[in-house]
């Protein structure tokens, strides 16, 4: 495989490393738009809303509807920052901008043990669907894993052109299933048809226990998993960077994510308590599943089941598409070995890529020691990241409004709406949600948050011990530059020829070529 090295400092120009170098921008309007609205519809809906359905009843869409809320408000300060700057670093690269190295070597490592977890969710997801079929129960669930996360990495290692077109066709799959979902449901429910025996309306939720049929409590407890559901819309800043014309396309993208979450997750949720009672649903099974296998049309559930397939893929190819170009972000400012800078000449950063899916294989490992819980213990760890990651994003666009209030900058027209008060009450709701899953009764969301504590912390602590002085040179470097953003500096006014091979060495992990030592 031919790679292509680091960008290093240009001898012309002086100028550090250019984080965005490297990519192909060519993710078109329609590619981008459909992988904003397949992040924002994966296996946290077609899988996990089942079990949530059981455990909740017919009032969950309440808890979806509420978080939507927060998603909102979070995409809109996610689009301010992309407008003010597109970058493939995402809110890694505005967490650097605004707070500095350590909160964007926090945030960025969080954010690959999320895409990691998310990963292991996915396979699990694909091997659980894939059992729907009992001919298939003779396959063990780990085997269909590790198969899945092998096809899905050999397609994030062609090109993002590959990458943007399945996920595209990916993701139309996923709204067409939905729409049709729709549809069906509508006509059963307008028309007051019988599902075995029983008429679908009101009558579904106020015959078995009304919207809370066991209290408000195991609705709130249910946060957790409704934030994972809602977890990779972010992905849309990440592909900005590599999109033609981001400042077009981003407030449509964006605006349309938001239209579509209301549609299709509080809409399907709220059509579901209608059609079958809460208690035909059940964990491992999607509930789009349960439904057309209720109608008795042969071959319906099978369908559904196949369509939810292609989702958990779509959704696996998304997270290793997000992790490959965040973990190159890192490495180019230091948070992560030199390595991971590297690209293929199809401009995949192919190291951060396979380093996810090697961590996925502890899923695989997962699924053969505890098939059954694999999925919620991994849904928990991964939730961890998505608030951290939800965080940065809030955080970096206080203090962007915060530099706009002193004179600063300028804020984008798109931008978040009733800032700094709906970012503040975003946080708040991270913060509410973090403290339902480390002091609830769900003793897994208990686990994950003390394993988070006493474990990754830890781990991330060291690291930065082990990183800090390369984090330093590199950020020294851009000290005297004229660009108006720290991450893609311009021609310094004053760069002296020990400043340049500091920072060859650091980027490239390697001394600097002889031509730049002796210029």
């Amino acid at each position: 495989m031919r790679t292509v090295r680091p960008q290093e400092p240009s001898a012309t120009t002086g100028g550090p490393a250019d984080e965005d170098a490297g990519y192909h921008k060519v993710l078109r309007p329609r590619q981008l738009q459909m992988i904003a609205i397949g992040g924002a519809i994966g296996t946290g809906l077609f899988l996990g809303a089942g079990a949530r359905l059981k455990d909740a009843g017919a009032g969950l869409f309440i808890a979806y509807a509420v978080c939507g809320v927060f998603v909102f408000f979070i995409l809109r300060a996610l689009g301010e920052l992309v407008l003010h700057r597109p970058s493939s670093g995402s809110f890694v690269s505005y967490a650097r901008e605004f707070y500095g190295e350590k909160l964007a070597f926090g945030v960025g490592w969080m954010y690959f043990f999320h895409w990691c977890m998310t990963g292991i969710v996915d396979i699990t997801a694909i091997a659980t669907y894939v059992h729907y079929w009992g001919a298939t129960k003779v396959i063990p669930q780990w085997s269909i894993a590790l198969v899945a996360l092998v096809i899905v990495v050999a397609i994030n290692m062609v090109s993002v052109k590959w990458f943007g077109e399945l996920e595209f066709w990916a993701a139309l799959i996923k709204v067409v299933a939905l729409v049709g979902f729709l549809i069906i449901g509508l006509v059963f429910l307008v028309g007051r048809f019988k599902i075995q025996g029983e008429v679908t309306g009101p009558s579904v939720i106020s015959g078995h226990g009304g919207l809370f049929p066991h209290g408000v409590l195991p609705l709130v407890l249910t946060t957790t998993g409704v934030v994972f559901a809602y977890a990779a819309v972010e992905l849309v800043g990440t592909a900005a960077g590599e999109a033609e014309n981001p400042e077009k396309i981003m407030p449509r993208a964006i605006n349309s994510v938001i239209a579509r979450i209301a549609l299709f997750y509080v809409g399907s949720l709220v059509l579901l308590s209608l059609l079958l009672p809460y208690t035909d649903f059940r964990s491992g099974t999607s509930p789009f599943v349960t439904f057309f296998a209720k109608l008795g049309i042969h071959g319906a559930g099978s369908a559904m089941n196949l369509i939810v397939l292609t989702a958990a893929f779509s959704s696996l190819n998304a997270g290793l598409y997000s992790t490959g170009r965040i973990l190159r972000s890192m490495s180019m400012n230091g948070s992560a070995p030199a390595l991971a800078s590297r690209m293929t000449k199809g401009g995949v950063p192919y190291v951060g890529i396979l380093a996810t899916a090697t961590v996925a294989l502890f899923g695989v490992g997962l699924n053969a020691i505890v098939p059954q819980r694999a999925f919620e213990i991994v849904l928990n760890m991964s939730a961890l990241g998505t608030i951290a990651a939800w965080g940065a994003i809030l955080l970096c666009q206080l203090k962007l409004w915060q530099w706009s209030r002193q004179g600063l900058v300028e804020r984008p027209k798109f931008r978040l709406m009733g800032a700094p008060y709906t970012s503040i009450s975003a946080l708040l709701f991270l913060v509410v949600v973090l403290g339902i899953m480390a002091f609830g009764r769900d003793a897994t969301q208990r686990g994950s948050v003390i394993a988070m504590g006493v474990v990754v912390l830890p781990l991330m602590i060291g690291g930065w011990f082990l990183v800090r002085g390369r984090v330093s040179a590199i950020a020294a470097a851009r000290a005297g530059y004229t660009g108006q953003f720290p991450v893609l500096a311009e021609r310094p006014l004053e760069y002296r020829h020990e400043q340049l091979t500091e920072v060859v060495d650091a980027v490239s992990g390697e001394p600097a070529p002889d031509e730049v030592r002796a210029r």
